[in-house]
């Protein structure tokens, strides 16, 4: 979903894009990713790849995505710099601040406390991402003019999500929840946790415009906005709604007349994740696209795609 969007407001900027899919090049594999890069010179690397879920994904394959993660981030990172690539932006995640954080969440909240343990794996690989990013900046930024940085997109949503029943995160999985409801006349839909977990959602097509913003910057005008040990922008909406509000609103979007009920034996994940968008702000980004459109468009983009039904399950948030 992330590549995509991407690739779409990349090659609308004007640029020629080089990618791969996973079939193609396992990013797991370091000697794989230096051969890439010596076979195709690039000027700019854009780091989306990852293994995510949501809380089920998380719990069940801790050691798959902390390995997995590290490893993309180290093998992109190194070869790229290896290879000669002098930008490269990193996409993390907000998970990396601490459960408790302050909210509006802050750059400068990193690092502050203890992280949600639902995904705590998943976090620390993607922290260390953007601490590559700094650490390679730090060192050989003025003698090898690398310029590399990092961008903590809120949770995304959006044409081309993962809708895979167990795995996926809460709004793909609401909508085909949902859906699927809607189609067997199912009385109910069960989500877990208690509904009043709040978290916000940014529709990926502005995230891609917000990660463009971001590259274009001018070296001296990052530098003002960021710290060389603090040094990636939050992208966000800066509202967030309570889990229950958007069962309510993905409800709207399906048509679906049923009820929602909560399992509240099942976990929240963190009370709250809302990200300060200040320095996103300055320098002049901000997301257009409001919620409920956005739950629209993504909801024609799964009914366009015609994703296989799968077997219905109780739905996670992250």
């Amino acid at each position: 979903m992330v590549g995509q969007a991407l690739t779409r407001r990349l090659a609308q900027a004007g640029h020629e894009v080089v990618t791969r899919g996973r079939a193609e090049l396992d990013l797991l594999d370091q000697a794989a990713v230096a051969r890439f890069f010596a076979a195709e010179p690039v000027d700019q690397v854009y780091l989306a790849a990852a293994r995510v879920g949501g809380i089920h994904a998380n719990a069940t394959y801790p050691a798959q995505f902390i390995y997995e993660n590290l490893m993309i981030a180290a093998n992109v990172t190194h070869q790229a710099f290896a290879a000669g690539v002098k930008r490269m932006l990193f996409l993390g995640s907000s998970c990396i601040y601490p459960r408790l954080a302050e909210q509006p969440m802050a750059e400068d909240a990193l690092l502050g406390g203890p992280l949600e343990p639902t995904n705590e794996p998943y976090a620390i690989a993607k922290i260390a991402g953007l601490k590559l990013c700094e650490s390679y900046n730090r060192q050989y930024g003025a003698s090898h003019g690398i310029d590399y940085r990092s961008v903590m997109p809120s949770n995304l949503y959006g044409p081309g999500d993962n809708y895979h029943p167990q795995n996926s995160h809460v709004v793909p999985a609401l909508l085909q929840r949902f859906h699927l409801a809607r189609e067997t006349h199912a009385p109910h839909v069960t989500i877990w946790g208690s509904g009043q977990a709040r978290r916000e959602f940014l529709y990926v097509d502005d995230m891609a415009e917000g990660c463009l913003a971001v590259m274009d910057l001018p070296r001296a005008a990052y530098a003002r906005h960021t710290a060389p040990m603090r040094g990636h922008i939050n992208l966000g909406t800066g509202e967030d709604v309570s889990i229950a509000e958007l069962a309510a609103l993905v409800r709207e979007v399906t048509g679906y007349a049923g009820d929602i009920r909560y399992d509240a034996t099942q976990p929240d994940g963190a009370p709250r994740k809302l990200l300060d968008v200040s320095r996103a702000a300055a320098i002049g980004w901000r997301p257009t696209v409001p919620l409920a459109e956005g739950l629209r468009r993504a909801y024609a983009a799964y009914l366009q795609a015609a994703p296989s039904t799968l077997p219905t399950q109780e739905i996670e948030h992250a």
